[in-house]
């Protein structure tokens, strides 16, 4: 079934393989200057600075190199990366290869999430249409010397693979779980050689802003969080999907827009985000205020807050790869507080020492899942205190 969206998507206005064209046409560091000047910064939640990384990779002395298109969307609430591979994979595919320019990279790998498997055959007929037409493999849009192609490697379903390192584990065929860091990815990653590591969204952005330049992109967003967002927004909304944004527009407006004037909460940034209240909805979504993936999940005037934070805990007990303590030991102990609110068992004095127990693992946990699975249950708590609590005794 085609893809419907809310709002209509630059994507679409993009002329097919400008960047492409341009980026064979001037010398790698400008390919990296224009990526760094436009101040883009990772679509896919971390916000790491994409021109640092390209910059990071190119300088990396080694004549293998690797890039990695995380495309394994896991994050519950987000499907904006689903939508870009549906209708505007071409995009991705030529984000990778500018970036294969940029830094010298010869293999691309698109690590696609296992439960878009419906996704493979469409995706691999639009490579072999690019080999086809001398926009991968050899000698690229007729550059001698430029070689480059990309393979899709499946998913197992596994939330943590979208941490960039355990991703890498995946593809070498070990059990997907984060790797110590230091060293990052662009210096030693897969098979221990320089590989970038970026998001469906970003390289799609990037192969614009090689098109238009990055004054284009600069028109859009604020000082700090430049150019545009795609946004998949779901919960108790009139008119859920995918919308394109600007960074720096306030949670009121968003709401306007997708019909969830009545909301009471929203959830930003997925399960590992934070739950705003109606008190700040004139807070800006922003790397400066209120960073996010993409993901919105709005809650209407009659949804159990608790029950959501629940919810989001039964998840990462689920997922956690159970290599740390912090995380694999402790999300089932804020879970087990959660359910005795909900039994009215909790007493304070447990209540706050799961609250340190949250802090805890938000510093020693290994990676962004059990630094982040605590997130919407202590924000919860704070702005809806008193309907957690009110099932509970001191």
């Amino acid at each position: 079934m085609k893809a419907k969206y809310m709002s209509p998507l630059t994507f679409s206005t993009i002329l097919p393989d400008e960047g492409l064209k341009k980026a064979v046409s001037i010398k790698r560091s400008e390919i990296l200057a224009e990526i760094s000047a436009s101040k883009i910064k990772g679509r896919g939640g971390a916000g790491f600075p994409t021109g640092t990384k390209w910059n990071l990779a190119a300088a990396a002395k080694d004549t293998t190199k690797f890039i990695v298109c995380n495309a394994d969307e896991g994050e519950p609430g987000t499907f904006k990366d689903r939508i870009i591979l549906m209708d505007h994979a071409d995009l991705v595919f030529e984000g990778m290869t500018i970036a294969a320019r940029a830094v010298g990279s010869k293999e691309g790998i698109l690590y696609l999430r296992g439960e878009y498997t419906y996704l493979l055959s469409h995706l691999e007929t639009i490579l072999q249409k690019r080999r086809d037409n001398k926009l991968l493999g050899d000698a690229i849009l007729g550059v001698e010397g430029f070689q480059f192609d990309i393979r899709i490697h499946m998913g197992s379903g596994a939330y943590i693979c979208g941490e960039e390192t355990a991703l890498i584990e995946s593809i070498e065929g070990n059990r997907g779980e984060p790797r110590n860091r230091p060293p990052y990815p662009v210096d030693t990653g897969l098979k221990r050689h320089p590989t970038v590591v970026n998001n469906v969204e970003t390289f799609a952005w990037c192969a614009c802003i090689i098109g238009n330049g990055a004054e284009w992109f600069l028109k859009h967003g604020t000082a700090v969080s430049t150019g545009l967002k795609l946004f998949s927004i779901s919960g108790d909304v009139e008119r859920p999907g995918v919308y394109e944004f600007p960074w720096g527009i306030t949670v009121s407006e968003v709401l306007e827009k997708c019909g969830g004037r009545n909301a009471k909460a929203v959830q930003i940034g997925g399960a590992s985000g934070y739950c705003i209240p109606r008190s700040q909805f004139d807070r800006k979504i922003a790397y400066e205020d209120i960073s996010t993936g993409g993901s919105i999940i709005v809650f209407g005037p009659d949804r159990d807050m608790l029950k959501v934070a629940k919810n989001f805990l039964e998840f990462f007990v689920e997922e956690s790869c159970g290599q740390c303590t912090p995380c694999r030991d402790g999300n089932p102990v804020i879970l087990d507080g959660i359910e005795r609110l909900e039994k009215g068992t909790c007493s304070i004095t447990y209540l706050n020492e799961l609250r340190a127990l949250s802090e805890t693992m938000q510093v020693a946990s290994k990676c962004g899942l059990g630094q982040t699975s605590t997130n919407a249950f202590l924000s919860i708590l704070e702005h809806f205190k008193d309907e957690c609590m009110g099932r509970g005794r001191e």
